[in-house]
């Protein structure tokens, strides 16, 4: 996926210090499933935060409470200090399975968020179409999803969600869903993806070394009910480039230290 320069039109420039507050969240579904308790956490803004942690744990749950897909029991999101209650235009969501609409182009799939905003048709089509190229879609507009591999369909679900200029990104195992070599490669380009866009991204994986390697900070719950276990901002040198990166001592200790403190909660 090749990351162009970003649209200044469309750029909406760095963010700067909280963005997102947690405070005291928790969920419990039907009488007695407690998914999340007492969740309180802030999100700075140009900073991609991974949720980690053991299936079950509540990551999903917790990315849809602060994407306003799901309400909690108890607690409250905060978006740049305003409580919300549902969806809002500064956050998109990027689903795990694509969420693509088959009989739409990858083009009107790309600009169906803009379409739902009321922006016109040639201007909506000119911001989804720049976004198609920042992802390596050039020249599918015309295509449909069916006719897509599964990493370009996610892709298409990324320029999706960067077309309506969110301030922040919420992704549910984006990756999760395509071969090793093309996730590898995702992570890559998503590295770059942030440095042109300077966007917020909460992203929940499952994968230690995924983490470790896209992060500012990787938030650990504990198993059911989701807890914040630990925080761990991965101090590795910048600059390295991918090969070099994942042969980094630092990078290689931050993976057995986090595997350390999850292991103990894996059967």
């Amino acid at each position: 996926m090749k990351i162009a320069e970003a649209d200044p039109i469309l750029q909406a420039g760095p963010r700067s210090g909280s963005i997102i507050e947690v405070r005291n969240v928790s969920k419990v579904y039907g009488s007695d499933v407690v998914a999340l308790r007492d969740i309180d956490l802030e999100f700075q803004a140009g900073r991609l935060t991974s949720l980690l942690g053991p299936s079950g744990c509540g990551k999903t749950t917790l990315l849809k409470i602060i994407a306003g897909l799901l309400a909690p029991t108890q607690g409250e999101i905060l978006v740049r200090g305003r409580p919300v209650s549902g969806p809002g235009p500064e956050r998109a969501f990027v689903f795990q399975d694509f969420a693509l609409l088959p009989w739409a182009t990858v083009l009107e799939n790309a600009a169906f968020g803009l379409k739902m905003q009321g922006v016109p048709k040639a201007r909506r089509e000119e911001i989804a179409g720049h976004y198609l190229r920042q992802v390596g879609l050039d020249g599918f507009g015309n295509s449909y999803p069916h006719q897509l591999s599964g990493g370009m369909r996610q892709r298409v679900g990324l320029a999706r969600a960067l077309a309506v200029n969110a301030d922040v990104l919420l992704m549910d195992e984006p990756f999760s869903a395509v071969d090793e070599q093309t996730r590898r490669k995702f992570q890559e380009d998503l590295i770059r993806l942030r440095e042109v866009e300077k966007k917020t991204f909460i992203f929940v994986t499952h994968s230690i070394e995924e983490a470790v390697y896209l992060s500012d900070r990787i938030v650990l719950l504990s198993p059911r009910p989701g807890r914040v276990s630990e925080i761990i901002e991965p101090d590795i040198p910048s600059g390295l480039g991918p090969d070099e990166l994942r042969r980094n001592p630092v990078y290689l200790e931050t993976v057995e230290n986090i595997w350390h403190g999850i292991r103990k909660y894996v059967d």
